[in-house]
């Protein structure tokens, strides 16, 4: 009888480290860089000012749309900011910004502060269509084509490198 629990006792050990090693060796870093050259579908974004439901067809009206998902109490969505203004200058893209899980008064205080950048702006209150984006964080944005297929993702704020990368490809 002592030797079946010494045995269970070994096997149980030698499992939960098994366990342990193929965990440490995975990868924990946040990637979502298999989405670019996927296209995406089923694209239904509610309006911030009114209940319009902007679908497939808004985002194919200019050669490039980069869409934004930020919110008003993110401090790297502040970051960015200037960044998108100047390149709501451009006029090859199209800037949808998606405001994630936020209160309306206080996105509209920021977008009266800072500028808007946005020629389409939708609201996603609860999160769940930026999930369908393959949004896990803000903030995060999507170059995609008017095939909608997804150029390029960024994941962070926009900087002044993606800036000049994000104008190279829509010129």
């Amino acid at each position: 009888m002592q030797k079946i629990i010494k045995s269970i006792i070994i096997l149980l050990f030698f499992f939960i480290l098994g366990i342990f090693f193929l965990s440490l060796n995975r990868s924990s870093n946040y990637d979502t860089e298999y989405l670019v050259g996927n296209k995406i579908e089923k694209i239904k974004l509610v309006s911030f000012e009114d209940n319009k439901i902007y679908s497939e067809q808004d985002f194919k009206k200019t050669k490039y749309s980069l869409i934004n998902f930020w919110a008003s109490w993110c401090a790297p969505c502040k970051v960015e900011h200037p960044y998108l203004m100047e390149l709501s200058k451009e006029r090859n893209i199209q800037i949808f910004g998606v405001n994630f899980k936020d209160k309306k008064t206080n996105a509209s205080k920021f977008l009266k502060v800072l500028g808007d950048p946005y020629d389409y702006l939708a609201q996603d209150i609860n999160g769940k269509e930026s999930v369908n984006f393959g949004i896990y964080g803000i903030p995060e944005s999507i170059l995609v084509n008017d095939e909608l297929e997804i150029v390029k993702k960024f994941i962070g704020p926009i900087d002044k490198q993606d800036l000049l990368n994000i104008k190279k490809i829509i010129n």
